[in-house]
């Protein structure tokens, strides 16, 4: 699980080319917003999250399968993780940010 990385994931690499081929700016992971969203068009007042099905609980998915070793853990870990996020995607409405969650 250490070498599963945070920053720079395919699937947000991806959603990034898109983006900047479209003409639109961005920045990435600014600290100033609630839960460090992934990409943030200020222009737009848009952030867009790329959450991974395993850490964020993607309902119906084939990798949401939780670790038989040790599942009490990775159970609290996952529920924790999509507690915070519904928190984060409340506090960045609040602020007046429209909420894109790309799985």
């Amino acid at each position: 699980m250490g070498r599963i990385k945070s920053k720079d994931t395919a699937p947000e690499m991806l959603i990034r080319k898109y983006l900047f081929s479209k003409g639109l700016r961005y920045r990435l992971h600014t600290s100033d917003l609630p839960g460090r969203p992934d990409i943030v068009l200020r222009r737009c007042r848009t952030v867009v999250l790329v959450n991974g099905c395993f850490w964020h609980a993607h309902e119906g998915c084939r990798f949401k399968k939780i670790p038989i070793r040790n599942s009490i853990f990775w159970q609290e870990k996952i529920q924790g993780n999509v507690l915070r996020d519904e928190k984060n995607k409340e506090k960045l409405v609040e602020l007046g940010w429209n909420v894109h969650v790309v799985w």
